[in-house]
């Protein structure tokens, strides 16, 4: 335990030098220069994201980058593993972009500013008028060409099957018209979900050809989450699969070490 919060320390002093490029940011954003602001942006989160991945000692290799569209924003979908997964995103594939985040992350000063300037979308999932508005902000983002990340499935599978993927995520492929990039995950949940603690793994990110979406009909958007459900889950070794009974065995313990805390 004590490693990990070793760890997290470093990452968060990282990032607390930087500050003064977080000015510099903001200061640009202010002034409406979105070029800069972006270039410092740009610039700056892969190698936040990349330092990540040596500090927890994540081997990340990357398939099939040649299938990203390069001149248009883009929804990349993906499962989700595990909380290295943006890292892995972020750090290593080629294209600059952001992602939907818990409204709760705001609270954390530095990383809710650096996300704020990528053009992250907070939402608050339990406020349907604001989840509706954070909606609505993204697609603008998308339009704008900043490409974003969504994980359909809305939590963690810490290395288990799959789960189904929520048909209303892809709405923000659909209204934006953006095409949407699919993405296997393998092997972030070995760096913390496993044992609830950071420790060394590899990581293999395949990014698949796009599933276009500017001009589909209805039918052909119901088709949709399916299609791309199922050409993630192929590309998916069954070997990396937990055994559920695994993962839960493991919750228990957790929640039984957190109500012991918490009396």
């Amino acid at each position: 335990m004590l490693k990990t919060l070793f760890k997290a320390l470093k990452i968060i002093r990282w990032i607390k030098h930087k500050k003064p490029l977080l000015k510099e940011a903001i200061n640009y954003d202010k002034q409406g220069n979105i070029e800069a602001r972006d270039k410092i942006v740009q610039d700056l989160v892969p190698t936040w994201a990349k330092y990540v991945a040596e500090v927890f000692g994540a081997k990340v290799t990357v398939k099939g980058q040649e299938n990203i569209p390069k001149d248009e924003a883009v929804v990349f979908v993906a499962n989700h593993q595990g909380y290295v997964d943006i890292v892995s995103i972020l750090g290593f594939i080629d294209k600059p972009t952001a992602f939907m985040a818990k409204a709760e992350i705001k609270k954390i000063g530095y990383l809710a500013n650096w996300m704020a300037l990528m053009q992250c979308t907070f939402i608050v999932r339990k406020n349907p008028r604001q989840s509706l508005q954070a909606m609505k902000e993204a697609i603008e983002s998308v339009k704008k060409g900043y490409s974003l990340v969504i994980f359909p499935e809305g939590t963690r599978s810490k290395g288990g099957p799959i789960k189904e993927f929520k048909s209303g995520s892809f709405k923000l492929a659909y209204r934006s018209e953006a095409p949407i990039v699919p993405i296997t995950i393998d092997g972030t949940w070995r760096i913390f979900e496993e044992h609830n603690r950071i420790r060394p793994g590899n990581i293999t990110l395949t990014i698949h050809p796009p599933v276009y979406t500017k001009g589909i009909t209805k039918e052909e958007q119901h088709s949709i989450p399916l299609q791309v459900q199922k050409t993630i889950q192929e590309a998916f070794p069954q070997s990396s699969l937990r055994d559920p009974k695994e993962i839960a065995k493991i919750e228990a313990k957790k929640k039984k070490k957190d109500s012991k805390r918490h009396k």
